[in-house]
Parts: structure tokens; C-alpha cells; sequence
């Protein structure tokens, strides 16, 4: 297996280079070369294997440079019942008829970044070994959120590597923040910015691709790669928890092999929708793919028009991993949709540079509207599907579920398709306490988020995260903040270069 660019197809790499890489040296992000396709007599057979052995049945068509011995060591490790909180891995909640919701925050971090970011790690040190041996891995983030602590817990301590994690100042949750600036390790480094998330993601990737700091680095025995999901070593394990989903509705009997599926996604950097895309392609039987956004709705736009307009207000929202008005792997679908063509993407993303719009052709904008559906919701429409949940079904759901949950409603609505569903949850609850208390309850709450978190469990009976409950006592070890235009002075003076 080969990955090309999606902005230079003559470039070819393999698996352990596009991951260590993490992203093509003109700019353009790695993709397979060719996607493989299982039968559904293979899906059918995942039923009956653990989730590391499912991730394992996947991988191994993606990474053929790996020894089957390197691959187990991977998912063996990162898959570990201890670090999830349970044998399953990735849950699979019934929450009423034909709606599933596919819970993917049982990790050390409470979000769905850990069901990659704790194998990415693994990923990286056994790719490294083979095209980067004595080279220090320099992981350089930008978050929304939920990647940079589950980054930061993936990669703390790891040999071989250093973290630095850049965040929006005033863009995450309470939460969030004291996750990152607690953060223990040797190797990590977080800093803010004073600007959003879309700043901090242009910021990075215009540091990856000065070819004088990555010279500078080199010389300094060092190297960049990315946890972002720019990172196909990022991308690659989400495909995963697609496929366990519906292995596990072959093994529930909810659904017999081949029937088809809905998937649910609220989306921001379009990685999470895009792997689901990607299982598709590899055989999974998908009917819709319904992407859900906040009110930065800068997808929902463009799957409806086919013209993509960054040209428009920020909102700051109570979904905070969900402010992005630059997806980053809209590009891997765009270049899927026009033939691999790119030049063609060479020639949108150089319009979104310069004006900040670009517009598909009919034939891409036809195909894109075959698969996806695109709608949102804004903060007052996500306080109500909370509480409509929380109050009909006794299920507590957090501000990027809920917007997915209203989406599909509104999907379900339009269309009258009552095809069965998988809703991925993206984060525990608690993780946006005062936002959910504030839904369920109808008042804000001046208590600190730790109060707020046994307010929440008195209502609901979910178990508090004991990673979440335990940074009360924990020390802050990062308070800077920076213009965004500082990021490169920042990075140099993290690595002393």
C-alpha cells in the first residue's frame, strides 16, 4: 500500500513515511492509493473478535510496511480494557428504536480523540524506527479541544518524541483547559493563543511547511509530525470503530449482514465523518452520511450549495470542538470526489487561501449530496435536545452529541428515512458540565465545574470519570498565552532551537 498526495499524486510514500510525515511537504495531505475492500462474509466475521483484533483486521490492509508482530504490539497496547474502562472499547448504546448511539469517550480522556490518539503513539515509534531511526519526533498540535489532551496524553513520556500543543485561548471549555494545563510528562509543552481555533490549525500548518525551520530542525536532529487528523496515522484508526459498530449490531441481531446503515457525525474538521466515508468505500454498508454542525455552519453551506465560503462571523459556541470554519479533511473528500485530480484541488485551496471560497463543479457537488446531508443547529437548539433526551430517555448526552442528535431529527423529518442509525458520541458529558447542567436544569450555575459535576451525577447517576474528577488537586503547569503570530518565535524557543 502507497499514499499519494492530494496535491502532488507523483508523490508516493509508504505507510511509515506518511505517518511519520504527517503531511506532504508542498501542503497536500497523504491518502491511500488504492482503498482495499472486504467482503461481508469478513465484516460478518468481526463479530465474534475483540476490538484489537478488529483494529487489527483493519490496519493490516492499510499497513502493509508493518510485520503482523508490530501491528498486534500496537493495538494490543493501545486497546487495553484498563485504559477504556471496559472489555467493548467503543460502546454501543440502544437509545431508542433504530437509533444507536456509538460511544466513543470511555478513554483516559473522555472524547473520541483517545480511540486514535492512544494507538498513535504506537504507530508512530514503530514507523519511526523504520524511516526516521535517530531522529527526535516533534508533535506539533492545534486543538479545538479534545486532540491536544488526548495527544498530550498519548505521547507523554513516549521516548523518542516532544509535544507541543497549541489551543484558543478563550475557545475550549473550563474543562478542557485544566486538562491541558495540568498536563504531566516530560515531553509536553501547551501554550494558548489569542485567537481561534482556525489560527492556531493555519498556524501549524504554516510552520510544517517553512522549509527553513525544517531544516533547522533536521540539523538539530529533529523532525515535525503531526496528531492532528491531518495525520493519516490519526484518520486510519477511526475507520475502526465503524466497522466494531456494526459488528456489534450483527452480534446483537439488530441487523443482519449487509443491511444498510445511517451514520451520524457532528462535525468540525470533517475527520470523524471522513473516516466513516472511507469504511463505505471499503465495503460497509452505509446509506447517509449525516453531518451535524453547530452554528458555524460553514459545512452544512457547502454540502447544500457545493460552494465553500469561510468568508462569514465566528461563533463561539457550548460546543467548542466544533468552531472550525477551515476542515482540514474536506480536502481528502474533495480529491476522492474529482477523479484525484490535483490539480484541481491545487486550485480550490488556493482560492480559499487568496478569497476564502471556493465552488465544486456539478459533477463533484451530485456526488458529494449522494452520500452526505448537511444541517446544524445553533446553542439554544442543543440546550433543548439535551434536556428532550435527558428528560424522554434518561440518557445525558454533551453539546456535540446533541447537535448530532438534532440534526438527525431534522434529517429524519425532511426525508422520512428510517433507516437504523449510528450516532457517534464524541465526548462525556461532563467534560461540558456547566452547559449540560445548564440545559437540564434551565438556569446557569455560579458553582465551580467540580460542583457542577456532583450536580450532575445527583441528576443522572453517570459515573464522573475519576481522570476528570481528580484534576481538582492537580497543579497548573502551563499559563502562557501568545499572538497568533508568535507561534513559530514560540515552537523555536519549546525546542531551544
Amino acid at each position: 500500500m502507497q499514499y499519494k498526495s492530494t496535491r502532488n499524486s507523483k508523490i508516493l510514500v509508504n505507510s511509515a513515511q506518511a505517518i511519520v510525515q504527517g503531511i506532504s511537504k508542498e501542503g497536500g495531505l497523504f491518502v491511500p492509493e488504492s482503498f482495499p475492500h472486504l467482503s461481508m462474509e469478513e465484516i460478518a466475521a468481526l463479530a465474534d473478535k475483540t476490538y484489537a483484533e478488529r483494529a487489527a483486521a483493519i490496519l493490516t490492509n492499510f499497513l502493509t510496511d508493518f510485520t503482523p508482530e508490530e501491528i498486534q504490539h500496537c493495538v494490543t497496547n493501545a486497546y487495553r480494557p484498563e485504559k477504556f474502562g471496559s472489555d467493548r472499547i467503543a460502546e454501543l448504546a440502544h437509545l431508542y428504536d433504530g437509533t444507536y448511539m456509538l460511544e466513543l469517550w470511555h478513554g483516559p480522556t473522555c472524547a473520541f480523540k483517545d480511540m486514535a490518539l492512544q494507538l498513535l503513539p504506537y504507530l508512530l515509534t514503530t514507523s519511526a524506527k523504520k524511516v526516521a531511526p535517530n531522529q527526535e519526533i516533534v508533535i506539533l498540535v492545534a486543538t479545538s479541544g479534545d486532540t491536544g489532551k488526548a495527544a498530550l496524553e498519548g505521547f507523554k513520556d513516549v521516548e523518542g518524541t516532544r509535544i507541543l500543543v497549541f489551543y484558543p485561548e478563550d475557545g475550549v471549555s473550563a474543562m478542557q483547559k485544566r486538562q491541558m494545563t495540568t498536563q504531566e510528562g516530560h515531553n509536553v509543552q501547551v501554550c494558548a493563543i489569542q485567537g481561534n481555533f482556525d489560527d492556531a490549525q493555519t498556524g501549524v500548518k504554516t510552520i510544517f511547511t517553512d522549509a527553513a525551520f525544517a531544516q533547522k530542525l533536521a540539523d538539530n536532529g529533529k523532525m515535525f509530525s503531526s496528531a492532528n487528523s491531518i495525520n493519516w496515522g490519526r484518520l486510519v484508526p477511526q475507520i475502526v470503530y465503524y466497522f466494531s459498530a456494526y459488528a456489534d449490531l450483527i452480534s446483537s441481531g439488530d441487523i443482519r449482514p449487509g443491511d444498510a446503515i445511517n451514520v451520524v457525525v457532528p462535525t468540525g474538521n470533517f475527520g470523524n465523518i471522513l473516516s466513516a466515508y472511507y469504511a463505505k468505500k471499503m465495503g460497509l454498508p452505509v446509506r447517509k452520511f449525516i453531518c451535524a454542525s453547530n452554528a458555524n455552519n460553514v459545512l452544512t453551506d457547502f454540502i447544500r450549495t457545493g460552494t465553500y465560503d469561510r468568508n462569514r462571523a465566528f461563533h463561539a459556541t457550548i460546543s467548542p470542538s466544533m468552531d472550525i470554519l477551515i476542515s482540514s479533511n474536506l480536502e481528502r473528500l474533495l480529491f476522492d470526489l474529482c477523479g484525484e485530480d490535483d490539480q484541481e484541488i491545487c486550485q480550490l485551496f488556493d482560492s480559499l487561501k487568496t478569497k476564502g471560497t471556493y465552488t465544486i463543479s456539478d459533477t463533484m457537488r451530485t456526488k458529494l449530496q449522494a452520500e452526505f446531508y448537511g444541517g446544524y443547529c445553533d446553542d439554544q437548539q442543543t440546550c433543548a435536545e439535551i434536556k428532550k433526551i435527558f428528560d424522554k430517555y434518561s440518557y445525558l448526552c454533551d453539546t456535540h452529541t446533541a447537535v448530532a442528535l438534532k440534526v438527525y431529527d431534522d434529517y429524519k423529518a425532511e426525508t422520512g428515512d428510517t433507516t437504523k442509525a449510528v450516532i457517534a458520541s464524541t465526548a462525556s458529558p461532563y467534560k461540558f458540565s456547566a452547559s449540560v447542567l445548564e440545559a437540564i436544569e434551565g438556569k446557569k450555575s455560579d458553582a465551580d465545574e467540580y460542583t457542577q459535576l456532583a450536580r450532575l451525577h445527583a441528576l443522572s447517576n453517570l459515573e464522573i470519570p475519576e481522570q476528570l474528577a481528580n484534576l481538582q488537586n492537580k497543579p497548573v503547569r502551563f499559563t502562557g498565552s501568545v499572538d497568533k503570530t508568535e507561534m513559530p518565535v514560540v515552537v523555536a524557543k519549546m525546542l531551544g532551537l
